[in-house]
């Protein structure tokens, strides 16, 4: 089994990515760190513990992180994930509060633990504090997956936030490039994958979904639903 702890700004995405990811036997979650990004931290923190206890999760913790980037101002999404960030679904708000300290976790844990697996999938403001802190967590991570970047011309030939700039490294490139400088060597999956029509649910997908017999499938179609009314079709940059 494989130990992972989740770097994330839920947003719609990155809530498939969790439901993803408890519903995958050979992962072991050992916590959530929250990070601004799609939405405010107090938000993305508090989500992440609503898709939690909407799957009955209620051990596995979560930590509120970075509220804003190293350097330049906060830039959200609300316009994509909705005023909640999980598309205004109407998940019952959560029975715990978010831990204070996801920089004190991560090192903790990546200090403590063995062959634990790194994956972010919002921007790296709270890693980048975690190397700052503790350079020598370079060698305690066994793997960095990140969902960031764009490594090749997508789909349709642009980033998702400027011409050239993919969201989560936009949000904090100054974080990004400690990450990247750190001796780390992460796995990136960028807007070049995310973007291709096979990683891409339909709207007919997400009908299918919603008339599921599994609550997950059908919990996740609805935090997707009007981004796929609105769009026709739900890409899944973090799952």
């Amino acid at each position: 089994m494989v130990k992972v702890i989740l770097d994330m700004d839920p947003g719609i995405d990155d809530a498939l990515a969790i439901m993803l990811a408890l519903n995958s036997p050979e992962l072991e979650v050992l916590g959530i760190t929250a990070v601004s990004g799609n939405v405010h931290v107090d938000k993305s923190s508090v989500n992440a513990l609503r898709v939690l206890e909407t799957m009955g999760y209620m051990d596995i913790p979560v930590y509120r992180g970075a509220a804003t980037p190293l350097v330049k101002e906060l830039v959200t999404a609300e316009w994509v994930h909705g005023e909640d960030g999980l598309g205004d679904a109407g998940l019952p708000m959560p029975m715990r509060k978010p831990l204070e300290g996801a920089v004190k976790f991560l090192v903790d844990m990546l200090t403590s633990e063995r062959n634990v697996t790194l994956v972010a999938t919002g921007p790296l403001t709270n890693i980048a504090h975690a190397l700052l802190i503790e350079p020598q967590l370079t060698r305690r991570i066994s793997r960095l997956i990140l969902m960031g970047g764009a490594y090749g011309l997508t789909p349709y030939g642009y980033g998702n936030e400027t011409p050239v700039s993919e969201f989560n490294i936009y949000v904090d490139p100054e974080a990004a490039k400690i990450v990247f400088q750190s001796g780390l060597k992460p796995l990136c999956v960028g807007l070049d994958v995310t973007t291709d029509p096979k990683a891409t649910l339909s709207k007919n997908d997400v009908e299918k979904m919603a008339s599921s017999s599994s609550e997950t499938a059908r919990t996740a179609a609805k935090i997707v639903w009007r981004f796929a009314e609105r769009f026709g079709f739900v890409q899944l940059h973090d799952p």
